[in-house]
Formats: structure tokens, sequence, C-alpha cells
């Protein structure tokens, strides 16, 4: 019996854009499943992410639904013959499923944007900074499991190290470069880093100053990972009930929107190089 395979938001991004394309065409899910020889239960599956799908079934599909975006039909086949087990996976049964999901989609990301408001990014944090942070929202934890979160979160850094980088920009309120998450020192090594990273080409930080004046996207907390194309650009927001990825193009269009908007609350590059300078030196 083949070993089982995890269902991941990959997966069932894949699903969904098959489930997308039948239903612009206004086909039933019997009617495909007929034209690939399998039953309205298999297509269910393959459309749910629980079954897996031959790229040369993807593209037939797309013939049949008479998809004529080539760009579009080849990153779903790639995504169909993708069997990347990535550092991540040495995680599951350890983390969250959402953990491992989201390293997987930064992994394949084109690019990567982020806005957050009340922390040091994710991808910019150090390990203090990162096991102050688990340290204080989940005080329960014991040692051996919040070290793997901590793990996790400075590995994920691989996708703007190395030799093959992803373009990388981030937006930081001015707020959470201030909070000591720890003390002095944990906070002064984390400026520091902040700044060796945008001495990276494909690293750009930019600060959302205090006295900025009409800035209401104080709830604007957001990455956005670009796909191989438009379409299969991914947004990711924490919500009350947890972290929630999006796909939906309108939904899409909106966190481009905002992320637009809050840019343009931010001092440019050097002028957030040179802050984050001075407020290190302040500390």
């Amino acid at each position: 019996m083949p070993p089982k395979r995890h269902l991941t938001a990959r997966r069932v991004r894949l699903g969904s854009e098959l489930r997308k394309l039948r239903e612009a065409t206004g086909m039933k899910a019997r009617e495909a499943a007929a034209l690939l020889g399998a039953d309205s239960v298999q297509m269910s599956q393959i459309e749910s992410g629980v079954a897996g799908v031959s790229a040369a079934r993807v593209r037939r599909l797309a013939a049949h639904y008479a998809c004529a975006d080539e760009g579009l039909i080849e990153a779903l086949a790639a995504m169909a013959t993708d069997r990347t087990r990535g550092w991540w996976e040495e995680y599951r049964e350890v983390l969250p499923p959402v953990n491992l999901d989201l390293a997987e989609a930064e992994h394949h990301a084109a690019l990567l944007r982020e806005v957050v408001i009340t922390y040091v990014p994710g991808l910019l944090q150090t390990p203090d900074y990162a096991r102050a942070v688990f340290g204080y929202m989940r005080p329960e934890l014991p040692d051996s499991e919040l070290t793997p979160r901590v793990e996790h979160r400075m590995r994920r850094r691989t996708v703007i190290e190395g030799d093959a980088p992803t373009p990388y920009e981030a937006i930081v309120h001015e707020f959470a470069l201030r909070i000591r998450v720890a003390d002095r020192h944990v906070s002064r090594t984390q400026l520091r880093q902040i700044l060796d990273r945008t001495d990276q080409e494909h690293v750009t930080v930019r600060v959302i100053p205090i006295d900025q004046d009409g800035f209401g996207g104080a709830g604007a907390s957001m990455m956005y990972m670009g796909g191989p194309v438009p379409q299969l650009d991914t947004g990711l927001r924490e919500t009350a009930t947890g972290t929630a990825f999006i796909d939906a193009g309108p939904q899409l269009r909106t966190l481009r929107t905002l992320f637009r908007k809050v840019e343009e609350a931010t001092l440019t590059p050097t002028a957030s190089r040179d802050f984050i300078h001075r407020l290190s030196k302040e500390l």
C-alpha cells in the first residue's frame, strides 16, 4: 500500500483551481468525471484535494474546459506533478498543519510581500525574539513544544537566504520596532538583524512612522505570495479563528489594494533603513 499523502493547502488549491475552471464552463462534476473515465466521487476527491491528479489529466480537463491560458495550465500541471518533501515535513505531527502549509507556500512563491503592525515579521525575527513572542502568546507551552516552533520559524528564513532567494518586501510599523518583547539586548539584536537583511538586494523593508497622518491600517497585517501566474497568487491573514489562506480573485485584489494603500504610508527604503539604524542606537 502506498504511503498516505497528507492533505496540504497546496493540494487543496490545485483542486480548487480545477473546480473553478469547470464551473466557469457550466459543466457538472459528473460530466467532467466522465471525460476522465472516472465517477463523480473521484472527481469530488480531485477537486477537494483528497485525491491526486496527473499532469496529463490536468491538461485533458483544461482542454475540455476550453481554457486557453497556457501559463495557467502548465502551472497547474506542475503543481500536479510536484512531489517536493521539504524541510517542513520534519515538523508534521509536531506543529499544526497550517505551519507546514505556510512554509510550503513560501517555498513555492515567486515573491513575498508582508505587512505587520504589532510584531517584527516572522521572516526577519531572531531566535530570541521569536521565543519571547511564542512564550508570551502561549505561556502554557513546555519547552519541548516551544522549541520546535522557534526552530520552524528560523528555518522559514531559507526562502530569503541562500543562492536563489525569493524577493521579499516587508512593511513594519514603528510601533512593532519599539516594543520590547523581551529585553533591550534582544531588541537591539533584532533591529541589527533587520539592517543586515536590508543589505541584501532582494530584501526591502519599509517603516510606517508612528506620527504618520491618515493611517487607518492598524488591522492590515497580511502576507501576499506571488504565484507562477497571477491566478495562483495566495494571500494569508490572521483571523479570530486562526490563519486563513486566500485564493479568491476578488479577495486577492482587495489585498493588493490594501498593500498599496499601506505602502503609501511608509518611509522610503533608504529612509526606513536610516530610521531603524537610529532606533538601534537609542536602545
